[in-house]
């Protein structure tokens, strides 16, 4: 059995089109899942349904790739998953359909390519981070204070009548950042 997904992106498109392309495929009408949200969005109760509904040697129905996966990445799991439980999968703009041995070899280069593009990803940014430290820089949020800041701070909180968020104001940082840079345990054990 044929089992349709479609999705659109915001609540004032239609899903018509993809409706009536998902029913020429042969998906009965009652049987297409739909989502009206941003593809990026892991909460897709429409998705979430058809993916629940198919059973072994049914097959998920999409109009174009982009309108299942986030990315080629979670396209890639998504289907892989539908391969692991004996369901299909078929995109009908770019004509891919694993039930065939020539659609299962695309998807697979699809996948290769995927993991290629990762590993590239990974090898410049390690990279990229070798060459800062090697001059001198490190990566991370700046510090919220500076040692001769933090040292002003101390002798501050030193002098009577100076309240800890006095002197966190006067720095424009939070309490909770003062106390983690000075050490201290917490309000109750420093007394200001």
């Amino acid at each position: 059995m044929n089992v349709g997904y479609a999705r659109v992106s915001t609540g004032d498109q239609n899903l018509d089109l993809q409706r009536d392309a998902l029913m020429a495929a042969g998906c009965d009408e009652s049987k297409i899942f739909a989502d009206r949200l941003s593809g990026g969005r892991d909460d897709r109760p429409g998705l979430a349904q058809a993916l629940e509904y198919v059973r072994k040697g049914d097959t998920l129905v999409v109009w174009r790739l982009d309108r299942l996966g986030r990315s080629l990445s979670h396209l890639i799991e998504t289907t892989t998953g539908l391969e692991q439980r004996g369901i299909g999968f078929r995109s009908l703009q770019e004509g891919i359909d694993t039930t065939t041995s020539g659609g299962k070899l695309v998807f697979h280069i699809f996948g290769a390519l995927a993991e290629f593009e990762r590993s590239l990803i990974r090898e410049r940014t390690d990279a990229g981070l070798k060459a800062a430290r090697a001059r001198g820089r490190h990566g991370g949020r700046p510090r919220a204070l500076t040692d001769h800041q933090l040292a002003m701070a101390k002798m501050m909180l030193g002098a009577p009548g100076v309240s800890v968020q006095q002197v966190a104001d006067h720095f424009g940082v939070a309490r909770s950042t003062l106390y983690r840079l000075l050490g201290a345990a917490e309000p109750g054990e420093a007394g200001r």
